[in-house]
């Protein structure tokens, strides 16, 4: 066979030398302490020889460990019992036991483990020099000639070993169960041997040497492989191995030889466990290669959301868990994780009431024909599904074996249901034919030359008969090839320091690393596509993605997991002709106010508003008329600019996302606010205004009530009510704003009777987040005005006074605002979530106060005007116009001359009430008295009374408004 392989025999494993091997890294240190442990290389000198010569140099190495003991200040705590005489392998094996525990085990164990090393190297040669002393004879010179020949044999023995290069294999070539890959990646590494040591470039001056056993895909079997591999010289750098069960048990061992495993056909995701794993690589991509694949299509057709049905297998589990973290990093949800063992039915079912649409398969092909059973069944297929399957599946997987296990489902049920599905495949062959690799072959000439070994081999290539493992033969094909290219990189790092590859050993921690990061930087272009490593060791390859259309898998790409980059050759078809969505389509449907309705309404505010402005111009005209002067123009025109302003907000209240933007409501909700919380202080406040002051005409006495009341007074009650609408709109709005916020309904049917789609419909609302606080506190001050108002108007209801004509519509006017608002409030937040009841609702409300206010104060005197057009403009006193200066003068010295006598009548009462007093005290105290004196005493009491009745006829010149006139009869019975 081309190349180079030793196929060792199976023999039991050495324990010392595995003892040794684990001592730790100490030995690496101890190593580089001086000649002889590989650690330093010193130039050819006279001492050459004797250095490189077995037993010469084991010699040396004892006496260097005993002279090392007994120069030891601890050496009494070293010692042992050691007794050579019986069995003498187990006694030193127990020795480099103790030696762990000592406090010189840093020293001496890489001195130790180095001659038992050489130890079995002499056992060796040895064997084929004794055989020789015993043909020389007893004679000198058959001695001496035999003795030349041991050294012949001894240097021949030193000579391989310096110039060779050696890694062990572990090939499962037979077996029952598992996966036999051997049979075609045997062959295929030896072709990679003939062309590595046939390269001048590679591994200068050294050969590379593959020892090989069979492990039948057995992790027992394995293990034993690998320990008479270890155990049996020459040393090996590095262990190639097949099948995951194999390579999990010996890739967790290696670490403790500090060895590297490259896997030629291994999947398992849970080999990429760099923590578990820390020296393994593998050239077969890892059943996790394909997630990337699928994350990406995922993207591609913007699915965002996705199911997993798995089988309860590790493989699977580990892929499930690979696959969760991919969809984390690209922030896909998985909306629900079903597992099963034999029966998927339940799984399938829990699927469907999850409202799965792209759903992830990964389960063994026999299970897979289960599947697709049920998924027909429950109808997860068609224009609103997508599976993923596995791509190593035979590529008529749903239609075999029907009957066999027992699948209750047709044939052309099964096509039915698989109809449209796609699959991820790892490349495993360079899709470029004649693409040149590193190894000057292109895919197809290896494809030409393995079919020949195998041949060769007796395998019926001709007849389509291939063994086990063809597919991945490229691989490992690469593997050695990619062991040859870390060799060879290592080696030239090593020689910058004066080392070489024969100085690895088990414990030589520092070359084993080396080894490491060479492979790990390692990337070619091989047989199998591009080989390179990820962090954990896995191999990055290209992915083919394929579905299935009309029962025939149809390639539609191929990832490139390293570039990130996706061929696509757009060849997908999908049921129902376009690509199906992750879950069914939620439409949110924005509810917006009927546009006829609000047509209609802002029809009628726009109508209200003109005939507003209209009547604020008659108001301007006709101020001098004495029907608009008694009215209060003043009041009635800030009036009117109110319900201009409410009319205002009943347009503002229909307009909603259908006009404004999300980002731009909140200045909608605001203005909304202010022009409401304005418009009616400003149409309420001016009627309030009105009838407070004819209230005031009721109650004040006659001086105070002819007083003229200035149009300031009237302008400050209305101020007053918009100062405190400003103050609590502004804190309203810095401390807490209106914002949009959206009130969701149930989902609905769709109009159109797609089952993928259906609507979420939304309704806008301007809400803060202590909205009901800031709607008590405004609903709280405007309604004690409007209870006011109503207090107000009832008291003056009968009540018809000169300077305010209008008194008595006001106060119907009011009446029908307080009992709209009082309704129209709580109304409306019960139907708030219909938008055209809520809208046609509140704007009615406003329309109808505005025009029955509006119609109620202004339509008399429309009719006054019409009927009367050439009156002529009149002032008087009390009028909103005022009166000449003289007047006025005039008025006020009464009024103050009527406030003078006012206080001296309070005066003449109270002496009139304590002259009563003593009246009555008097007779109290001359009851029993005779009568002369009572006459005298009535006499007295009268002279007084006369006295101070006397002061009120004189301010009778003044006013007729004074109560004690001595002329009015009804004053003076009442005190007599």
């Amino acid at each position: 066979m081309h190349g180079e392989v030793i196929n060792d025999s199976m023999s039991p494993p050495r324990a010392m030398t595995q003892r040794g091997a684990r001592v730790g890294p100490g030995a690496a240190a101890a190593a580089a302490a001086g000649p002889g442990h590989g650690a330093t290389h010193h130039p050819p000198t006279k001492l050459h020889f004797i250095q490189n010569y077995t037993l010469i140099r084991l010699y040396l190495l004892s006496l260097r460990v005993i002279s090392y003991l007994y120069q030891n200040a601890s050496l009494s705590r070293a010692r042992t019992n050691i007794n050579l005489s019986k069995r003498p392998l187990v006694k030193l094996k127990d020795f480099v036991n103790s030696l762990r525990t000592r406090t010189i085990i840093s020293d001496v164990k890489s001195l130790l483990i180095e001659v038992i090393v050489q130890i079995f190297v002499v056992a060796k040669c040895v064997c084929v020099a004794r055989s020789r002393w015993r043909y020389g004879g007893r004679s000198k010179g058959g001695r001496a000639r035999a003795l030349v020949l041991w050294l012949i044999v001894l240097s021949a023995c030193e000579g391989r070993r310096d110039n060779d290069l050696h890694i062990g294999g572990i090939f499962p070539m037979e077996g029952e169960g598992g996966w036999q890959g051997g049979q075609a990646c045997m062959p295929a590494a030896e072709l990679a041997l003939a062309d590595v040591n046939a390269r001048s470039d590679l591994l200068s001056g050294f050969k590379l040497l593959l020892h090989s056993n069979d492990s039948k895909c057995e992790p027992g079997l394995g293990a034993s492989v690998m320990y008479n591999l270890l155990y049996n010289p020459p040393q090996k750098l590095l262990l190639l191995a097949g099948c995951s069960t194999v390579c999990t048990t010996v890739a967790e061992a290696a670490k403790m030889w500090n060895l590297m495993v490259l896997c030629y056909g291994a999947s398992s995701p849970a080999l990429s466990d760099r923590a578990r794993f820390p020296t393994l690589f593998r050239t077969h991509p890892s059943a996790t290669v394909h997630n990337p694949t699928r994350i990406k299509l995922m993207q591609k057709f913007g699915w965002s959301r996705i199911a997993i049905l798995q089988q309860a297998e590790e493989v699977f589990i580990s892929t499930v868990e690979d696959l969760e973290a991919h969809c984390k990093k690209a922030t896909i949800e998985i909306v629900t994780r079903q597992s099963f063992l034999s029966d998927p039915a339940d799984a399938v079912r829990n699927l469907r009431r999850q409202d799965a649409r792209v759903i992830v398969g990964l389960f063994y092909v026999v299970a897979a024909r289960r599947v697709l059973c049920e998924v027909y069944k429950l109808k997860l297929y068609g224009k609103s599904y997508v599976w993923f399957f596995i791509g190593w599946y035979e590529d008529n997987w749903f239609e075999t074996n029907l009957e066999k296990e027992g699948i209750d489902c047709t044939v052309e049920q099964m096509r039915e249901a698989a109809e449209g599905h796609l699959t991820t495949e790892a490349l495993m062959w360079n899709q470029n034919a004649n693409q040149t690799t590193i190894s000057g072959m292109t895919s197809e000439d290896f494809r030409s030359r393995l079919n020949e070994a195998l041949r060769e081999a007796g395998y019926d290539i001709d007849g389509e008969r291939y063994p086990e493992g063809y597919q991945e033969a490229p691989l490992a094909y690469d593997a050695v090839w990619a062991v040859a290219l870390a060799f060879n990189k290592t080696m030239e790092k090593l020689e910058k320091s004066g080392l070489s590859l024969k100085n690895f050993t088990y414990t030589n921690k520092k070359i084993a690393d080396d080894i490491y990061e060479a492979i790990n930087s390692t990337s070619f272009l091989g047989v199998s596509g591009l080989v390179a490593f990820s962090s954990q060791g896995d191999r990055i390859a290209l992915t083919q993605i394929e579905q299935l259309s009309e029962q025939h898998y149809v390639k539609l790409g191929y990832y490139d997991t390293q570039a990130d980059n996706l061929t696509w050759l757009d060849r997908e078809r999908w049921v129902g002709g376009k690509v199906p969505p992750d879950r069914t389509v939620i439409v949110n449907e924005l509810r917006t106010v009927s546009l006829p309705l609000f047509a209609c309404m802002a029809s009628l505010c726009v109508a209200g508003i003109i005939a507003a402005i209209a009547l604020i111009i008659f108001n301007c005209v006709h101020r001098h008329r004495r029907v608009i002067q008694w009215s209060h123009p003043a009041c009635n025109t800030v009036m009117l600019c109110g319900c201009c302003i409410c009319l205002g907000a009943a347009v503002a209240l229909g307009v909603d996302g259908r006009w404004v933007q999300p980002q731009h409501f909140p200045g909608l909700c605001a203005a909304r606010a202010w022009l409401l919380a304005t418009g009616f202080s400003m149409a309420y406040g001016a009627m309030f205004t009105k009838v407070w002051r004819v209230h005031r005409h009721t109650t004040k006495p006659k001086p105070d009530s002819k007083k003229r009341m200035h149009g300031w007074k009237l302008y400050t009650m209305v101020g007053g009510l918009l100062v405190v609408d400003a103050t609590l709109l502004t804190t309203w709005q810095l401390r807490d704003p209106l914002q949009r916020e959206v009130e969701t309904f149930s989902l609905e049917s769709p109009r159109h009777h797609d089952d993928d789609v259906h609507i979420r419909p939304e309704l806008e609302h301007c809400e803060s987040k202590n909205n009901t606080v800031w709607l008590g506190l405004m609903y709280g001050y405007k309604g004690l005005v409007l209870v006011f108002g109503l207090f107000l108007a009832y008291e003056t209801r009968s009540v018809k006074v000169r300077q305010i004509n209008d008194s008595r519509y006001v106060g119907m006017s009011i009446y029908n605002v307080v009992v709209l608002c009082l309704i129209t409030a709580p109304v409306t937040l019960v139907i708030a979530s219909q938008q055209d009841a809520s809208f046609a609702f509140v704007s009615l409300a406003i329309v109808f106060c505005c025009f029955l206010s509006m119609a109620l104060i202004f339509v008399p005197k429309v009719i006054e005007v019409i009927r009367h057009p050439t009156e002529r403009a009149e002032s008087g006193r009390g009028s909103g116009s005022g009166s000449a200066p003289a007047d006025e003068e005039r008025y006020r010295e009464l009024v103050k001359e009527n406030e003078e006598l006012q206080k001296l009548i309070t005066q003449k009462e109270d002496r009139i009430r304590v002259l009563k007093q003593k009246l009555c005290e008097r007779e109290a105290a001359t009851a029993a008295a005779d009568g002369v004196s009572v006459t005298q005493g009535t006499a007295v009491v009268f002279a007084d009374l006369a006295t101070a009745t006397s002061d009120y006829g004189t301010s009778t010149n003044y006013t007729r408004s004074s109560r004690a006139s001595l002329s009015d009869p009804e004053f003076s019975e009442s005190y007599l």
